[in-house]
């Protein structure tokens, strides 16, 4: 079969099929054989590596995928696509095709099964609603990955990559860049897809880190405190964190806490590194353990 990175191949599968796009799924097929050599080339693919995509659609990137790795799983929720997978993937038999709900997916025991356990390259054109969930929960999970490249909004690449201070900066780029180290491969124009989606769009790979690159004693008070402080961006970091229900500390807790570090007490959110914010949380960690004695 030709390659569906010809546009006229994918149009000519839609009309074979009758297909409906599902809005409810995201659905916008990357068709630019160029961008497609693009990710391959980050994801750094070899004979040796099994990948995870998630959502292949027609199964462009999948077909290019399955030339370059040894062993490509699959997971499409869209129950309309997958006799449609079966025909144009039906040239590769290094493809396994997967129906299901990513999010629901047990993919710890699917790595087990497939892998033997050992760490996959995720590589995926993401549903742009579900990006974050998906990508957090992957690297959250603790499962076996190696990197992730994937195309997603741009402003979401923009989040993902930004520093203290920026206007993109949040919760989002420190849970990114504690888990892994991002870098952005290529913008990519809505012309690149069928149908053409609303926003820009963004190749970002992300390498996972084997350490974080920041210690800290307790990353879930650590996460908490980061979530607070980006809760009411105006406001202040002590406000945030005394206004926060799920955090245990208060106002005074978090001034005492700042002044510790040799900060205001009117200092915001946006202002603190990934280092300071693990910095805050081990010394209001400490508050407590001094509480409990």
């Amino acid at each position: 079969m030709e390659k569906l990175s010809n546009p006229q191949v994918t149009i000519d599968t839609i009309k074979k099929y009758g297909f409906d796009f599902q809005k409810k799924y995201g659905q916008n097929f990357l068709v630019d054989a160029h961008v497609l050599n693009k990710i391959m080339d980050a994801a750094e693919l070899t004979p040796e590596d099994c990948v995870l995509e998630i959502g292949p659609g027609f199964g462009t990137m999948t077909q290019y995928l399955a030339e370059r790795a040894g062993k490509v799983l699959a997971v499409e929720i869209d129950d309309s696509l997958i006799p449609i997978l079966n025909e144009t993937l039906q040239e590769y038999e290094n493809v396994k095709i997967i129906h299901g709900d990513i999010l629901k997916l047990d993919i710890q025991r699917l790595i087990i099964n497939e892998n033997a356990g050992m760490p996959v390259k995720v590589v995926a054109n993401l549903p742009y609603y579900i990006t974050t969930p998906i990508i957090m929960g992957l690297l959250e999970q603790n499962i076996p990955i190696s990197s992730i490249t994937v195309m997603v909004q741009k402003e979401v690449a923009d989040r993902m990559q930004s520093g203290p201070g920026s206007k993109d900066y949040g919760a989002l780029s420190l849970a990114i860049q504690y888990y892994s180290m991002p870098y952005i491969v290529a913008n990519v124009p809505p012309n690149c897809f069928i149908p053409r989606p609303t926003v820009g769009s963004c190749v970002i790979r992300l390498t996972r880190y084997d350490t974080p690159p920041v210690s800290v004693q307790d990353e879930k008070l650590m996460f908490k405190l980061i979530r607070a402080s980006f809760n009411q961006r105006r406001k202040t970091l002590v406000n945030g964190i005394g206004n926060a229900a799920e955090v245990p500390y208060t106002k005074e807790d978090a001034v005492s806490a700042l002044k510790t570090m040799g900060l205001s007490p009117t200092v915001r959110g946006e202002t603190l590194t990934l280092e300071q914010f693990a910095e805050l949380s081990d010394i209001l960690a400490d508050f407590v353990t001094e509480t409990v004695r």
